[in-house]
């Protein structure tokens, strides 16, 4: 068990992935900051927001199994595919998603002027959710950049 252990925590994939999603997550936090004038601590672990850190985690995991595993292996191919899905489902799915709560969170806040009670925020829905091409593009370049720090 202590050597599995060992070896889960030296695996360098892992390693990369965690730290591109640290940083990704930090970096989120920073620019909500600068741009809305104060902390959001949520933004440390919430999705959403530039850059993306979905996309910042596997593209950095794509990049560290080809260094490790090498560019023509399967595990490399099946991690680029992974890869490519979860960054479009980022800017596709999820972001369409973000964009229905915000309508529907209106429709609630307009229902509760109407005297239709009030809602606590865990009964709202999250807005927070996907994102734009560009939070998709600034996590991938963030990705490939950990990835080859962490294995050059």
């Amino acid at each position: 068990m202590g050597t599995m252990i060992r070896e889960i925590v030296g695996n360098k994939v892992i390693q990369t992935g965690a730290a591109a999603w640290v940083i990704s997550q930090i970096l989120k936090t920073i620019l909500h900051l600068i741009v809305n004038k104060k902390i959001v601590w949520e933004r440390l672990v919430g999705d959403g927001g530039m850059p993306s850190s979905h996309s910042a985690t596997v593209t950095s995991v794509a990049v560290a199994t080809g260094f490790t595993a090498g560019w023509g292996s399967p595990v490399f191919g099946v991690a680029v595919f992974m890869a490519i899905i979860v960054m479009h489902d980022a800017r596709g799915v999820r972001r369409e998603t973000g964009k229905q709560a915000v309508v529907i969170n209106d429709m609630i806040e307009l229902f509760e002027k109407m005297g239709a009670g009030n809602l606590t925020p865990e009964q709202t829905l999250k807005e927070f959710v996907g994102h734009t091409p560009m939070q998709v593009f600034a996590g991938g370049i963030l990705g490939v950049i950990v990835a080859l720090v962490m294995n050059m």
